[in-house]
């Protein structure tokens, strides 16, 4: 069966095990897709699963062949106000963590981080991972470890020369809808943290995150 609907498990799953079915997942297998057979996944590995007969139980059955396409990029960010946007598109990008930074210029301080969390799950599901990128609390700019950081750095944008390709980014940055402010980049410059330019015009910062990650997966 083809396009067989995707789950994520949140446990250890492996061949043969019974998994407590969420009534949600149960209807929607049921009553949306109609069918009992889907596909779960976990820690980077997809097993064939059907939904049991009372609808109580997903019975995991055999490995499949499917490998992640999940990377082990870093995507650091501002919260914006599409913020849900961004995720879901960097999450189908591969990205193995999600650090939200608060900085001088970040407007969107009320983000739902449990909806976000949602978001992630369903985007990972539809996208084909077999893993669910990390989503970590958010911290302060003045806390950001900038060891492997690149930023993308929208100065590029005003005329600033800025490298358009960098080698093994492991951890990028992108900053919110004002861009990071005189002194941020001040600090980021006097530790060396190079710069990644997304071209020469100023993005919104919901296609800045995928150019940046993009540029990132770029070998």
């Amino acid at each position: 069966m083809q396009n067989r609907p995707r789950i994520f498990i949140n446990q250890d799953i492996e061949q043969g095990i019974k998994v407590i079915a969420d009534k949600n997942i149960a209807h929607y297998l049921r009553h949306v897709m109609r069918t009992s057979e889907c596909l779960v996944f976990n820690n980077g590995i997809e097993y064939d699963a059907v939904l049991s007969d009372d609808d109580k139980f997903i019975v995991v059955g055999d490995k499949t062949d499917h490998e992640d396409p999940s990377n082990d990029l870093t995507f650091c960010f501002a919260p914006i106000k599409k913020t849900d946007e961004m995720l879901n598109m960097v999450t189908q990008m591969g990205v193995a963590k999600l650090q939200p930074v608060i900085t001088e210029r970040t407007v969107a301080h009320h983000i739902n981080w449990e909806r976000m969390q949602k978001i992630i799950v369903e985007a990972s599901e539809q996208s084909g991972r077999n893993s669910v990128p990390k989503l970590l609390p958010p911290i302060k700019f003045a806390d950001l470890d900038f060891n492997n950081l690149v930023v993308a750095d929208e100065r590029a944008g005003h005329g600033k020369e800025v490298s358009n390709k960098i080698e093994s980014i492991k951890k990028i940055l992108i900053g919110p809808e004002g861009g990071f402010s005189p002194n941020e980049f001040g600090i980021m410059d006097n530790a060396r943290v190079p710069g990644l330019s997304l071209g020469k015009t100023i993005l919104r910062a919901e296609v800045a995150a995928v150019v940046a990650v993009s540029k990132a997966l770029d070998k």
